[in-house]
């Protein structure tokens, strides 16, 4: 054999897709050199050419022609007639170049040489995966799932590299079988076990932000900048937007011509609610714009303990609560001021339709009520405590609690 065939151990690196042609070459000249200088003491009179195609390498051996008896080193010299036997018009002062055969190796030598080159090219792909996505970080990536389990999925990128998505990070409504198709944003990179640990997320605010960066060019382009977001995944968010050119509707570019625009987001957000909202340096009226749909007739700021009340009609207490509690809890974080909601009352003859009281009365007892003809907070309350007992099917208990609810609201 005329050079050493690494076929074999080439072919057994195939699967390592990150490690681009001159890594590769360097890495297996490194691990050569490594060898020949533990053997003869210095590798500087060597020339290695690698060819991964053909998957062979050559190991050229430099030395100088001297006399004979004039050898001192064996690495580097060579005597004139051991070197006429590779060439009869070699002379003395000459510089011959011999190629050394797989015999010149020895076998634990030709063992160690693939140990180490596994290794190497491990802990290289190992370290390459780790900075590619390290600075991917707040980026959105996609990718295949390839294995579902009770607590992440494991999903495979265009390259073959494993990405993690665990189950806190999903949206609860989320659900993937092997082989869909899913996009997340990467949420932090790690090393364990001297692996690197690629975790996504598709719970993180950032997600939100990356959507509309790629479904809004003025986003994408700084001409709107976007100043908070706040998400319950799955269920609604706020985002408030800004614009500095005034004839660029920052709200408006955000949805789009029919939605168009976020309707995209919405969806790969399994139908997530998304408001979007024109940021503002006043408290009062950004506050306002975090309650939306709800409307408010007035607002009292207190700076200092960053609490906001805010009071508004009957029939719009609901939709500042939201489903859930959601909407007035994401408005909170949005502005951060806590915000307290009360019904205006400055009638005190006005009634209240007693389907506004959704968010301290079940609705399963406000149906109850309603069978009997008390659609409203006083239509209740003219009825005797014992009248309302025998004419529903509500405990004295219930009835009580809903009394006291309700005569809270005209106090």
């Amino acid at each position: 054999m005329e050079h050493i065939n690494l076929v074999e151990t080439f072919s057994e690196f195939k699967e390592f897709k990150n490690i681009d042609r001159e890594t590769m070459m360097r890495i297996i000249e490194d691990i050569f050199r490594h060898m020949l200088t533990k053997r003869f003491g210095t590798d500087e009179n060597f020339d290695i050419i690698v060819n991964i195609d053909k998957g062979d390498l050559e190991i050229w051996r430099n030395r100088e022609i001297v006399d004979d008896g004039e050898v001192e080193d064996e690495n580097l010299q060579i005597g004139l007639s051991e070197a006429i036997k590779i060439e009869p018009d070699f002379e003395t002062g000459e510089e011959v170049s011999e190629e050394m055969k797989l015999g010149d190796f020895g076998r634990r030598e030709i063992l160690t040489i693939r140990q180490n080159l596994t290794s190497k090219i491990q802990e290289y792909e190992k370290d390459n995966v780790f900075n590619i996505y390290k600075d991917k970080i707040g980026e959105i990536v996609s990718g295949e799932v390839y294995q579902v389990w009770k607590k992440e999925i494991l999903i495979l990128d265009d390259d073959f590299i494993e990405l993690l998505l665990p189950k806190s990070e999903q949206i609860p409504s989320d659900f993937y079988r092997k082989g869909d198709n899913i996009r997340a944003v990467v949420s932090k990179v790690e090393i364990r076990n001297s692996s690197p640990i690629i975790i996504l997320s598709r719970t993180s605010p950032i997600l939100l932000e990356r959507l509309f960066e790629a479904e809004v060019p003025e986003v994408y382009d700084g001409l709107i900048t976007i100043k908070n977001i706040v998400r319950v995944p799955g269920e609604r968010a706020k985002i408030s937007v800004e614009s500095y050119d005034d004839r660029i509707d920052p709200v408006g570019a955000c949805v789009g011509m029919k939605g168009s625009r976020i309707h995209g987001i919405v969806r790969e957000l399994k139908n997530e609610n998304i408001d979007v909202i024109n940021y503002t340096a006043n408290p009062s009226l950004y506050i306002s714009r975090a309650l939306s749909p709800a409307k408010i007739t007035s607002i009292k700021i207190d700076e200092d303990n960053k609490r906001a009340e805010v009071f508004m009609k009957p029939d719009q207490v609901s939709l500042a609560i939201g489903k859930g509690g959601f909407n007035i809890k994401l408005a909170g974080k949005l502005t951060g001021y806590e915000i307290d909601v009360y019904r205006d009352t400055d009638s005190g003859s006005e009634d209240v339709d007693i389907q506004e009281f959704t968010d301290e009365i079940d609705q399963w007892i406000i149906d109850e009520l309603k069978t009997i003809g008390c659609d409203t907070a006083k239509s209740v309350l003219e009825i005797s405590t014992e009248d309302l007992v025998s004419r529903t099917d509500l405990e004295i208990e219930t009835i009580n609690e809903v009394v006291r609810i309700l005569k809270a609201e005209f106090e």
